[in-house]
Formats: structure tokens, C-alpha cells, sequence
């Protein structure tokens, strides 16, 4: 499921709850660690900018895996289809995890709660990259 702003206003791109199951189920193959600049900010680097992992399972298909204040609805760790990127997000590590992690492990390194300090996009990001 999946929220792309922290609006409130939530667009699922997973209709059931078997979809959203077998979405936090599946295998994740690669793992790239992705960075913008917010709002109208070029400067694309700490406290302007916003991270999260965009990760590829075996098929191809690629979803954003990000955490914002007001994000989700029981997680602040959202999962979001990655067609739904702009242009803007820029790579900035790679990592192959060979399926050895799901979906559901990297929401969960994630983390359900978010706080602008101590645990935001940035320390999320960086702990779904760092994940064993």
C-alpha cells in the first residue's frame, strides 16, 4: 500500500489484502538507495532533500520503499510503486541483496514511526541499505 506525499490523502496501488501480502513477500534481487531535493530546493543533499530504496525483485518490477511524517497509515514506512518517480530521484548506492531479503524486511527496517530527528527518510534509508 501506498502513500506518495505526506497529505494524508493515500493512493493504493494494491487493491487486496492477498496483493499486499504477496507484494511483502517477494524476493528483493537489487536495492538502490535513492535521494532528492524537496520542494523547489536544487541543493539535493542534507536537511533539503528526501531518501528511500528502490528495490527490484526478480521480474523487474520496482517499488519505492520510503518513511515521512503522515506518510501511511499504520507504518510510516510506506511502499509505493516506483512508476510513480519523478525524474528528480537520483542514485546514490547500489547493492544486490540476491532475493535473500523481502519487501516486508526492508518496511520493517524502516520502521513504523518517524521523527524529523532521530528517525527519519535519511536514517531509514540508510538501515534498509545496511541490513545482513
Amino acid at each position: 500500500m501506498s502513500s506518495s506525499s505526506g497529505s494524508g490523502n493515500h493512493s493504493y496501488d494494491i487493491g487486496t489484502k492477498s496483493g499486499l501480502t504477496q507484494t511483502y513477500n517477494t524476493p528483493v534481487f537489487k536495492a538502490e538507495r535513492v535521494e532528492r531535493a524537496m520542494g523547489s530546493s536544487s541543493a539535493g543533499q542534507y536537511p533539503v532533500s528526501h531518501s528511500g530504496v528502490r528495490v527490484t525483485d526478480a521480474q523487474g518490477q520496482q517499488w519505492l520503499i520510503h518513511k515521512g511524517g503522515g506518510y501511511g497509515i499504520s507504518s510510516q514506512t510506506v511502499v509505493v510503486d516506483a512508476k510513480h518517480m519523478s525524474d528528480k530521484w537520483k542514485v546514490t548506492e547500489t547493492k544486490d541483496f540476491q532475493g535473500s531479503k523481502n519487501i516486508s524486511d526492508f518496511v520493517n527496517t524502516g520502521g513504523p514511526k518517524y521523527n524529523v530527528i532521530l528517525n527519519n527518510c535519511h536514517s531509514a534509508s540508510h538501515r534498509m541499505m545496511n541490513q545482513k
